[in-house]
């Protein structure tokens, strides 16, 4: 489900395929009746990896492998599939990590740098880019000026932008020696909204940084590397245990 060279028990892998059960998978082995990479197996606990080749009754057997991947993205790349300017995207930087076709969940401006998710699993991916699921977002920004505590306070209550009504959930100086340093969480999904919010009371965004999305951090993660996000943090994302 996560990293797809992890080893999975081969009655597990038949069962995630819809073959038979795991019981029923242990007598098909001991029968001889599974082969991996052209041998049979008969002995139970064998394990393989996704990129095996397995064969049922001489039949392949094929798993939809779901990825799921965190990548801290460095600036200057588009989040994208495909850039028609030929930009460098964060596509090129995550084009070994597995045969499945993943995208990026949401985006990031081409700018923005941080914690970015990307999965070839739909319908989590329309789950978190729903407006109705509320996902919180951590920034840390870097403005052209000392913030004024009034202004975070503004911030705080409710601004009022072109397309409606926004606040933060909490704002914070990120630097007490450094007034130009915030950190803002914040739940909406609406277009370039961290820039627009500081935009609106005369400051200029000269850094920003996604440090959380959803449960997961850029933790340990250099930018620009990747990882696989593990079982816990996957079935976090799905069923919505996060904030």
């Amino acid at each position: 489900m996560t990293d797809p060279n992890e080893p999975i028990r081969l009655n597990k892998f038949l069962s995630n395929a819809g073959v038979c059960s795991r019981r029923e998978a242990d007598d098909f082995i001991q029968k001889g009746i599974v082969k991996v990479n052209g041998q049979v197996i008969t002995e139970l606990g064998t394990k393989i990896t996704r990129q095996d080749e397995v064969l049922f009754n001489e039949r392949p057997v094929h798993i939809e492998s779901k990825v799921y991947i965190v990548l801290n993205k460095p600036k200057n790349t588009v989040t994208t599939s495909d850039d028609p300017q030929e930009r460098k995207t964060v596509m090129d930087l995550v084009k070994n990590a597995c045969q499945e076709r993943i995208y990026p969940v949401g985006r990031l401006d081409r700018n923005t740098t941080g914690v970015l998710l990307l999965t070839n699993d739909g319908d989590l991916a329309s789950k978190l880019t729903h407006p109705s699921f509320k996902k919180k977002k951590i920034y840390h920004v870097w403005l052209d000026k000392n913030m004024a505590i009034e202004d975070m306070e503004k911030i705080a209550n409710g601004l009022e932008l072109e397309d409606g009504e926004i606040h933060a959930d909490a704002i914070s100086y990120a630097n007490e020696e450094d007034k130009s340093q915030v950190g803002i969480e914040i739940h909406s999904g609406r277009n370039r909204i961290v820039r627009r919010i500081f935009e609106s009371l005369g400051y200029h965004v000269m850094k920003l940084d996604r440090v959380y999305f959803a449960g997961l951090t850029k933790k340990n993660l250099a930018r620009g590397k990747w990882r696989y996000l593990n079982e816990k943090e996957v079935n976090a994302l799905r069923m919505g245990a996060f904030e």
